[in-house]
């Protein structure tokens, strides 16, 4: 089975939803991470901190330099993700959309190389 990355995007004010917005989505991706356990398909997962906790490290030549911040300036931010294996790319594409209603953002799937 190859493994494949569901990585969780929002833009607005997440992760500052209203209360019982965000009540409901943890009801629904703790629901939606038990289906993909009970399922097999679950290698790892988690939420992220927002954008602003981001520190960039950066090699040119041998010189490291860190910067606060996220790597690309947009409204849009990585909120979560889920590394899951599936049997073929309409299965991830299957756990993404279920992914993506649970959680109430866009989710992007890509493969892991190899």
């Amino acid at each position: 089975m190859a493994q494949y990355l569901l990585s969780v995007w929002h833009d607005g004010d997440y992760p500052n939803p209203p209360a019982d917005v965000m009540e409901r989505m943890h009801a629904a991706v703790g629901a939606f991470n038990e289906e993909l356990i009970t399922a097999g398909a679950f290698v790892f997962g988690g939420g992220l901190h927002s954008k602003e906790s981001a520190t960039v490290v950066r090699a040119t030549n041998a010189i490291v330099s860190m910067t606060d911040g996220p790597y690309a300036e947009s409204k849009e931010q990585m909120g979560g993700f889920w590394v899951i294996e599936a049997t073929d790319a309409d299965a991830a594409m299957e756990w993404a959309r279920k992914g993506a209603v649970a959680c109430m953002g866009d989710v992007e799937v890509r493969p892991f190389q190899g």
